[in-house]
């Protein structure tokens, strides 16, 4: 056996585990959970204190780090959060995936999926002086290339991604998201839709979406908030989620709101996943990364076996990815451990709101292919 874990607070939820146990991982892959693994391995690490989870997912990043304004380095943010899987969310389209793939993609040590972004040249237009959504000239959707792209990088992409929303798309209105759902259903994939401000509204979107599909963006703020003023949840969210549509933070640097937040948990209304949106726009705050998005969950009460499902089985599911996102024996061999810090603690929102707390998760180490990853320090 190459490298055992040995005695942290294992929680697995999609095996339905949360136990104190050893696991063991051998060429790359899960090996063995057990209370005690009695084999000797190469590297051995004592984490009793700590809690194992799989490998942590975040569904939402723009990790195409210089081929695109918006894209940041992926394994600096893995080291310091614990992330083993980052999917990129529509930063390359048909145009520039091959640059993506060949020059991010292949060469990094941490696994990078992505959704295809519909529109040609993925979000090429984004930084804090220019701004130009790659939605709103319908001239750059080419629907046969997206196809074309998608079937010759399957392996790598794992949906569909749409920005639509007056920042995203300007007078486009919903019919990018139209376009994408046509593609999707050709390549039987499913879509992560972006929603700014209106046009289009909520309801129209949402009324679009199909079971697996991914709404991002669910805790974001007025306008287009899935929170009425009376503190319930909009009728179309509710419909939409009956029918299996998946909701995904997306934190990013304008499309997460304490006050949303606060209203839908109160209302019944979690996430599915939790995600950071990271990009180069919050990179420094206020979402930082993954583990920085999910301890504020912590800190708001979200019971600790929800959030390690929203970081692990749930965007596995929603990427179709089985082997991911669990420690059962014959997964990939990728594992996050944390444990609860005690301390004095601020966290900010995309409005500016701050948020007191007295802890947050912290980075133990990482399980990558099989191979340990010592924790970096990193600002959070």
């Amino acid at each position: 056996m190459d490298l055992i874990l040995r005695g942290g607070r294992v929680i697995d939820p999609a095996s339905g585990l949360d136990t104190t146990c050893d696991v063991g991982f051998s060429n790359g892959r899960v090996a063995a959970v057990a209370p005690r693994i009695t084999e000797k391995a190469d590297d051995e690490h004592d984490v009793a204190g700590a809690i194992v989870t799989p490998g942590m997912i975040d569904l939402h990043t723009h990790v195409y780090w210089g081929g695109t304004s918006i894209g940041v380095e992926a394994e600096p943010i893995a080291r310091r959060s614990g992330t083993t899987t980052f999917v990129d969310a529509g930063t390359a389209g048909p145009g520039n995936f091959p640059g993506f793939r060949r020059h991010v993609i292949e060469p990094s040590p941490v696994r990078i999926l992505a959704y295809l972004n519909v529109s040609f040249a993925g979000i090429f237009a984004f930084s804090r002086t220019v701004m130009v959504g790659e939605s709103s000239d319908l001239r750059l959707f080419d629907l046969n290339e997206c196809v074309r792209v998608a079937r010759e990088n399957r392996d790598l992409i794992v949906g569909i991604k749409v920005r639509v929303g007056r920042g995203a798309g300007g007078a486009s209105g919903v019919a990018p998201l139209d376009m994408a759902l046509e593609v999707a259903e050709e390549l039987d994939l499913p879509v992560m839709a972006h929603i700014d401000h209106p046009p289009p509204s909520r309801r129209e979107v949402l009324e679009r979406l199909r079971p697996g599909d991914v709404l991002t963006h669910c805790y974001r703020p007025f306008p287009n908030t899935l929170l009425r003023a009376d503190g319930g949840v909009r009728e179309e969210a509710l419909l939409a989620r009956e029918r299996g549509v998946t909701f995904d933070i997306g934190h990013g640097a304008g499309s997460f709101g304490f006050h949303a937040c606060r209203g839908l948990l109160a209302a019944g209304f979690r996430p599915d996943v939790i995600s950071s949106d990271v990009h180069v726009l919050n990179i420094d705050g206020p979402a930082f990364d993954l583990l920085t998005t999910l301890s504020k969950f912590l800190v708001l009460g979200v019971d600790l076996n929800a959030l390690v499902a929203a970081v692990t089985a749930a965007p596995a599911r929603a990427i179709r990815r089985p082997s991911l996102g669990t420690l059962a024996v014959g997964a990939e061999g990728d594992a996050t451990i944390v444990d609860i810090e005690e301390g004095a603690f601020e966290f900010h929102d995309t409005q500016g709101e701050r948020l007191a707390a007295d802890r947050r998760f912290r980075l133990k180490g990482m399980v990558v292919g099989g191979q340990w990853w010592p924790p970096a320090d990193g600002k959070r």
